[in-house]
Formats: C-alpha cells, structure tokens, sequence
C-alpha cells in the first residue's frame, strides 16, 4: 500500500479499490442516502449534471465531490449515459449495523450494475420502437467479424463479412455502443469514428477464450447447432460482445437464448449515402423523423412491431418467395378491414413481452411486469380469433407460433395481487391464501391489537386473575400487570420484570415470542415476500424462449397489419415482384412527399419504365425545382416498399428484384475530414461504380456540378458511358441532370432514353407542372426560380440581359458599364489548340463536335471559339460555347 493511500479514510480507500476495478466508468458511490462522486468524476459529473462541486476531507487533502439523492437515480443517470459515458453503480450491500458486528468501519460495497450507450435495461435509455445494439468487431486478414446483441430483448446475433463490407454491415445494424481493442486506441479506421468506441483488453480477443464463453453460456459442447461453426473470425468478436455485456450486467443472461447468424447477403445493400438519400428513418436536413419513410409507414400497435419494422426498411429482401408471402398476406389484412381492425385494437393491449421478459430474466423486473406479462398473454387467443377466416399461408404460420401459454398466466394470476406496487420491497404483492406463513404474518401485523386482546382474555381465564392487563411500552415491550390483590394466584412461568406501588408487571417467554412476531411481522412480511417474489420470477423466467417466440410472432403480425393499414389508407396497390431486369411503375407517387403536401395541392404521379435491354438509363432533365430529385427519389422508395413486402404509392407497378440501391444526390462536404463538396461527390460516384451490378438501381441527382463546367460536364458523360458499356455495371439507372448536352448520348447508345420534367412559361414566370415525358430539355429556368427566391430586381433584370446576350450568339459578354471583356485573342488561341488536341487523341465522344469543316456557316462561330480561354470561362460562358457547337452540328446535319 502507498504512502498515500495509506493516509487515506477507510471509506476513500474502499473508494479507489472500486474504482480501479472499472476504469473508464463513472462510478456512483452509495453513501447513505446519496450517490457520490470523487475527484476527476466529480468534476465531470457536476458539470455535466449541473449539480454543485464541493469538497471532501480525504485523510490528507480536499478532493473535489459531486452528488446526488439516491431516489433521484433514475433522473441523472440516463443524462450521463446519454451523453455516452460509462456508468458503473456502486451499492452498499449490508447494513451498517452488520458492519460495526463485524467490527470494520465502512460497510461492504459492491458495483451491482454498468450501465452503458449500448447495455441498459433503463426505461428511461432505451426507445420503445427501436433495437439499442452493443457491437463488437475483429479483423482477420481480409475478413471482419462482427457480434451484435440488444440485451434489452435477448437478441444476439454474429456476422463475417470481407472486410470492405463491414461498413454497410454496420449501417444496417446502427449500434449504440461499438467494442475495439485496446490497441486500435489510437489508429481507429476513420469510418468508425462517428461510432460510441469503448475499448476493451487485448486478451479478450486472444485464443479460445471467446468461443469457451460462448459455448459455457448457452451450454453447448460446440457453436455447430447455431450454423455459425464455420465463423471463426466472428466468433471472436461475439465472445468479446458476451465477456463485456456479463461484466457489465452482473446478473443472470438468461434470456439470451439464441446466438443468430445474420446473413447480410440476404438483404438488399443500402449504403450509409442511400439511407440517407432516400430519408428512410431521419431526415437529411434535421435529422428529424418527421418526414420519413418510417414515419409514414409505422402504424403498428406494440414497441414489437415498432422495431422489427425499422429492421425491415433497413434490410430489403431478396429472395423472391419471402416478398411475395408477406404482400399475400399484406392484401389478406388490406382487405378484411374488420378483422385488421379488431386486431390493431387487441395488439394495442399487448406490452413489450420482449423487454417484460428480459426484465424478469436479469432480476429487474417487478409485480407490475408479471401482471402486464400475464395480462399480454390473454389477448393472444383474441389476437388468433381475428384470422377464423383469413386462410393465408404466412398468417396461419405466424399464429401456430403464438403459444398461449396458460400455466404461465395461471400462476401468476393466482399468485399477483390485482394492484401490485411498484416496488418489490413494499410488501402487498401477493394474493391472500397464496402462503401460509405469509397470511399468518400479515393477520399478525394487521391485527395486532386484536391478538393482543385475544391472549389477555386467554391469560385471566387461565389464571383466575379477572383484572389482569397486557401493556406496552417501550423499555419492556408487552407485560402482563396484576395487582398486588391476585399476586397469590402468579404462575411460576411468568418473569418478575417491574414493581409499581400497587402491582407487579411480568413477562412470558410465550409472550415476547407473540411480541417479536408483532413487531416485527411487517418487516418479515415483506421479507418473505420478496423471497417469494424471487421463487416466481425465476420460475417464470424459465419460459423465456416460449415468450421471446410469441413476442416474434406479434412483431410480424403488427408489421403486416401496419402494412395493411398504411396501403389501404394511403391507396397503395399491390406490386408484382419478378426475378427480371424490368422496373415498370404506372401514376407512381412518393409516399412521403404526397402525405406532407397541403390539402388542395395534390401530388402529381408519374409513370417510369426503365429496363436493362431496353431503357436502361434514363437522363432526366428539366429546371430547378420541377421535381426531378421527387421522381428518382420516388422510384427508390417505390422498389424498397416492394422488397420489404409492402404495398406501393402507384396504380401499378412491376418490379424486377434488385440487389443494391446506389443514390448520388445533393451537395454536401465533410469539412473535418478535409473532404470538399466535390471529393464527396466524387467518393459517392466511385463507390457506386466499384459496387454496382446489372442488378442494381441507381439514382443519380447531379454528377459533376462541385467542379468547373467543362470538367463536370466530362465526368457526367463519361460515368453515363461507363454504365451503358460496362456489362458488369449495365445496372438501371435514372440521372437527373441540367448538363443537356448529356441529352445527345440518346442518338449515341441505345440504352440510353432522354426524359424531361415539363414546364410552362407564361408572362416570363415558369409554371411547374411536375409530369416526366418523353424528350430532352433545353432550358433550366434559373432566372424565375432566382425571382421566386427573391433576388434583387436589379439582379434578375442584369441576368435575363447577360443570358439574352449569351443567347444571341455573342460570347464575348459585356460587363455593367458595357465594357468588352479584355484576352480574346489568347482565348482564341487556347480553345483552338484544346479542340485540336481532343481531335487528334480521339478524346471526343461525338466527333462532329470538333470535326466541322471551315465552310461559311461555321467561320464566325470557330472565330468566337477561338476568342475563348477554357481556364477563365465562367460557366455559364462554357455552356453557351457547348450550346453554338450543339446548333453547328444540326445545321450541318
């Protein structure tokens, strides 16, 4: 022991010992009645709590403390975890008084409970219609494990994946918490780094001890029976997730029955950019909700469904069959409206059976909990009663899975009070007649008055004494008092213990037994309930499998049904899903858009037709704002509603399966990684080429735009090339776009299909009519969308004036006070020699663009071309210049 610690107080020694035995946490140190802090946590905890720092005599210095009331645990612990701090509870487990018998100076202290982002059973931490996962990952060469687990629901699940996919694998799981090795402390891979990091020792990764841990858990002689034998990387990383959740818990797992295989390979691939895009589960702008695919699709009844809903739309299906049982069964519901409507109104009675029964395995649960448990369970005979008459495939079998089991119901219905406390310490939990010793210790503390009376009457009768008394006070307790008059006619039995002037007053060993059994029958009332309590909930306990098996079942149903409700309020029709390379909608709409739009503005449907062999790209043009990156947006949540099994916003709708959705759309930078709005787009763009397959969808909105015209414009036309003539990327592919000089690869490749966003222009302001038709556009109308956003008059006035004189064929634009711009000649020099350049290493695609002959026609517009410098065009100069060549080539054609 340290000089210092040495001259430390008993109960700050006690301190630091804890509190090296869980580095890295907040440790609450219970004394009496409040939960401390000492020292950096003191610090941190007052300013992150907002409570006074004070200071604390240590022996040999001040150190600095921070607390709190202990019933006032359940407010500032969840605000700690919130802001994704570690905190370990600290309790006192026995009593001051069994301390001083002992003869030690402070009481025995033990952390009870760790609780964690990623492992809490905190009501107050955990969002009802959302899974709260703890993740751990190892790599091996090119391969990555991961474990993840919701200790709040008993779900634990492993996956190996090659190395480059573990980021979508972790998108699609969304932890809370993420478990590395110490060693990556200071080199973590900079795409986990939004992640909740906790490291952990290096050792637990080592040998066998993660797999020995796996396999003492769920008493398995080998992983072989889970499927996952063959995972050996993630089976490294999933002994790390068990070794951190048991030492965090400190109570029994027995509710983590199943270790899963996730097959990621199942699921359609949605990068963290597309969930993004296409605002499945927050927006892209506040991160919000609230104008959500998830948003509008959630209708379902239990925190159940809530859940297993949102791991559907992160996690499309693939395979043909399992879509098409769940749309079956999605128009079963849709159109029984009585018998989905008697359902949702018997799920909303169902309580979260998957947390309830967590709850009971780890020890935290209490009477209440078995009562909405048994209650829960006696809806499901009138949940089965709403499919008498829907013969579905996928509903019967869910409901076979539906267990009713009555023995669990039936024992705790005989065994619960009707109106439990919340607290299973407080007594009253239990039934009258449900134990004997129970019911004589509660007729004790209730009557006790009357007992009292009954063995006084006993007494005189026995004795002859017909004014003998019971008393109490509080130096003798009970005492049996006779006068001076009848002191002949004393038993032997009874104990002198008090003389008074005119009476004797005598206890009885018989007597003090019945005053114990008053005094204390309270107290052991609620002792041996608390002890019954246990015996129960252990037994109950046992049938966690049967109840985690109803609990997935009800999921599905609620999931189904909410399907059901959302298609039929919101006129979805059912899709038909086929293994081919055809994507065919009639009048499509985007589900969320349509719902937020105000009532008197409807949403205007579109038609899309896009095929491999046929229309394989679409380039879509038009102005700003008339609803390009709705209809690309739309056909995106169009074929995942259909994948996921739900009903479409559309009339009809054919869709071909697709493997992976691929999004490019808006601009954004990621300034802390140094990444400008361009590299962004670039790294999207490149991840979509190097992942996408004839398979795919993918939806680009705007290539090219973050860098100069000429160079944007190159980029577009030739990643639109690289996607028509690639037959490893041919993938379906719709791009919006304001270059229109992409509008030529229609003539060019015949997969390729020119559509626009039509508009009216009246009295020079643009009118947006939101239809897709056929043809390219040649106009953007950006100077009525700049007078819609309310730029200057004097500003749009100069810009129709400067376009006006683009438009005219005159390049060389004046400034304000119509002074000519000064470098024509070296312009003329530049773009001569670039074009002569491009011409001779065959670097232009459509080569009449360059190749015209110097005939009259063409001589002042090869002198304008000539008067331009490529490096100091603007531009809107640059697309003028593409537009003269453009109109060169249809005079000469």
């Amino acid at each position: 022991m340290s000089t210092k610690t040495k001259s430390l107080t008993p109960l700050m020694r006690q301190y630091h010992h804890i509190k090296e035995e869980h580095e890295g946490a907040i440790l609450l140190f219970r004394v009496g009645d409040f939960y401390e802090t000492f020292a950096d946590d003191a610090e941190l905890v007052s300013e992150e709590l907002g409570i006074t720092l004070t200071k604390r005599n240590n022996g040999s210095d001040q150190t600095p403390l921070a607390g709190f009331p202990y019933h006032a645990l359940d407010t500032y612990l969840p605000k700690l975890v919130k802001k994704g701090y570690r905190v370990a509870v600290c309790e006192q487990v026995e009593e001051p008084s069994e301390a001083k018998n002992a003869g030690r100076k402070v009481v025995n202290r033990e952390v009870t409970e760790i609780t964690t982002p990623g492992v809490t059973m905190s009501e107050k931490l955990l969002e009802h219609k959302r899974n709260n996962y703890a993740a751990a990952i190892y790599w091996e060469d090119d391969r990555a494990g991961i474990g993840f687990a919701d200790v709040s629901t008993g779900e634990f699940s492993l996956s190996e994946v090659p190395e480059e996919q573990l980021n979508d694998l972790l998108q699609s799981i969304t932890p809370a918490e993420l478990l590395l090795p110490k060693d990556l402390k200071n080199d973590v891979p900079e795409f986990l780094l939004d992640y909740n990091l906790t490291f952990i020792e290096e050792w637990v990764y080592e040998g066998d001890y993660g797999y020995d841990l796996l396999t003492d858990h769920f008493e398995t002689h080998s992983l072989k029976g889970f499927g996952v034998e063959d995972q050996e990387v993630a089976q490294v990383a999933a002994g790390a997730l068990m070794h951190y959740i048991q030492e965090t818990q400190k109570a029994s797992l027995g509710h983590i029955k199943r270790l899963q295989k996730f097959e990621n390979n199942d699921y359609m691939a949605l990068d963290g950019s597309t969930k993004r895009n296409l605002e499945l589960t927050t927006t892209i702008q506040e991160g919000a909700s609230e104008g959500t695919l998830i948003n509008i699709l959630d209708d379902t009844a239990t925190a159940m469904g809530g859940r297993l809903l949102r791991k559907w739309i992160m996690r499309p299906l693939k395979s043909l069959e399992p879509i098409r049982k769940r749309l079956n069964a999605v128009e079963a519901l849709a159109t029984h409206h009585d018998a989905r409507e008697n359902l949702r109104e018997e799920l909303n009675k169902v309580a979260d059976l998957e947390r309830l029964i967590s709850r009971i395995c780890v020890g935290r649960a209490n009477a209440r909990d078995l009562m909405k448990l048994k209650e829960s369970l006696g809806q499901i005979p009138l949940v089965k009663m709403q499919f008498n008459h829907l013969d579905e495939p996928l509903l019967s079998d869910i409901l076979d899975r539906m267990e009713l089991l009555i023995e669990v119901q039936e024992r705790i219905e005989e065994a619960i009070a009707e109106e439990p406390p919340a607290s299973v310490r407080d007594g009253d939990i239990f039934k009258d007649g449900f134990n004997d010793e129970l019911d004589e210790l509660r007729n004790i503390a209730r009557n006790g008055k009357d007992y009292i009376a009954e063995i006084k009457d006993e007494l005189a009768e026995e004795t002859g004494i017909s004014s003998l008394k019971v008393g109490y006070n509080k130096v003798y307790g009970y005492y049996i008092e006779v006068t001076n008059t009848h002191a002949d006619k004393v038993p032997e039995e009874f104990i002198r213990k008090q003389t008074l002037v005119n009476s004797e007053r005598y206890i009885t060993p018989e007597l003090k037994e019945v005053e114990e059994k008053i005094l204390s029958s309270e107290e052991q009332s609620k002792t041996l309930e608390y002890e019954l309590f246990e015996e129960l909930r252990v037994e109950i306990a046992g049938y966690a499998e049967q109840i985690q098996q109803v609990a997935e079942a009800i999921a599905q149903i609620d999931c189904l049904q909410s399907f059901a409700e959302v298609s039929y309020h919101n006129n979805y029709c059912k899709p038909a899903i086929a293994d081919d390379q055809k994507i065919d909608i009639s009048k499509g709409r985007h589900p969320v858009v349509e719902q937020m739009l105000p009532p008197g503005d409807p949403f205007i449907p579109n038609d899309i037709h896009i095929e491999n062999e046929d229309e394989q790209i679409l380039i879509i043009t038009g102005p700003n704002m008339a609803g390009k990156s709705i209809i690309l947006r739309q056909t995106g949540l169009i074929v995942l509603l259909a994948q996921i099994g739900c009903f479409v916003p559309a009339d009809e709708a054919h869709v071909g399966l697709v493997d992976k959705i691929f999004t490019r759309v808006g601009a954004s930078d990621n300034l802390a990684a140094g990444e400008s709005t361009f590299l962004v787009e670039m790294n999207e763009a490149a991840n979509i080429l190097n992942n996408a397959t004839r398979n795919s969808l993918i939806l680009l909105d705007e290539v090219g735009r973050g860098t100069s015209t000429f160079d944007g414009l190159s980029i577009a036309w030739s990643l639109a090339e690289y996607l028509h003539n690639q037959p490893s990327v041919a993938a379906k592919t719709l791009f919006a776009t304001h270059y229109h000089e992409l509008n030529e690869l229609e003539n060019m490749y015949e997969h390729i299909a020119n559509y626009n966003v039509s508009v009216k222009e009246h009295d020079d302001k643009v009118i947006f009519l939101r239809k897709l038709v056929r043809g390219g556009a040649d106009h953007s109308y950006g100077i009525q969308v700049a007078d819609m956003a309310g730029l200057p008059s004097i500003v749009i006035e100069r810009a129709k004036e400067i376009l006006s004189n683009l438009e005219s064929h005159s390049l060389d634009v004046t400034d304000s006070n119509g002074t000519l711009e000064e470098g024509a000649q070296k312009k003329k020099a530049a773009v001569k020699k670039a074009a002569e350049e491009m011409e001779k290493q065959g670097q232009i695609a459509q080569p009449s663009l360059f190749q015209a002959q110097l005939d009259p026609n063409t001589e002042q517009l090869i002198d304008k071309l000539e008067a331009c410098d490529p490096n100091r065009m603007t531009p809107i100069e640059s697309l003028m210049l593409v537009s003269e060549l453009k109109k060169l080539v249809d005079k000469r054609s």
